[in-house]
């Protein structure tokens, strides 16, 4: 499976966070339902390898990463659990090591130049830009992006149906991630992800 390949058709990145294992098959159901099969499944909570674990067995045909992936112990546990990316707010040199040796995408946050720099140097042209909306939004996606050409951004905080389509038309961006997609009950979830998919298809 390509995930980044996924995403760039897709767009659209839930930020997952799971609280109990029971929860991931109602939540992703529901957001597939909705026209969103990707999502990154965060390790802010004890259960997050097996809800990835889970979700990547049920749901083979879409695109099931972990987010907030913070140490090489964290990247190694989502990969053997079947994540298909990695997501980390920062720049962290041992997910970057776990992730070349296994041949997982890496999708690192940045959000100053030195370190799209960081990244540029060891090949990465895709990065999440966090926490957008406290870090200048879209107005700093596009004059960073006007400085790196080939980057692409994932921003992701600050985004919610309202702004969506200002981000999407922005050329710099692959993809939007944010946890809106992903609250409420499956009936609120699977709603929130076809409207956001009708906002992206511009309908």
């Amino acid at each position: 499976m390509d995930a980044l390949k996924i995403i760039e058709q897709v767009r659209l990145v839930p930020v997952v966070i799971l609280n109990k294992v029971e929860d991931t098959i109602p939540t992703l159901s529901a957001m597939i339902k909705g026209g969103v099969n990707v999502a990154e499944i965060t390790f802010r909570t004890a259960c997050a390898k097996e809800c990835i674990a889970l979700a990547a067995k049920t749901f083979p045909d879409a695109a099931i990463g972990a987010g907030t992936v913070l140490t090489k112990e964290q990247a190694l546990e989502a990969i053997e659990a079947g994540a298909s990316f990695i997501v980390s707010p920062g720049f962290s040199e041992s997910v970057h090591e776990v992730c070349k040796e296994k041949n997982v995408p890496y999708l690192p946050g940045v959000i100053t130049p030195t370190e799209i720099m960081r990244c540029l140097d060891l090949g990465y042209h895709t990065l999440k830009f966090f926490p957008a909306g406290v870090f200048g939004g879209l107005k700093a996606i596009k004059n960073l992006g006007a400085v790196f050409a080939g980057v692409k951004f994932m921003p992701t905080g600050g985004v919610d149906n309202s702004n969506l389509k200002e981000f999407l038309d922005c050329d710099k961006i692959l993809a939007v991630g944010g946890s809106w997609l992903s609250k409420g009950t499956p009936e609120q979830i699977e709603a929130t992800c076809r409207e956001a998919v009708r906002i992206k298809e511009g309908k």
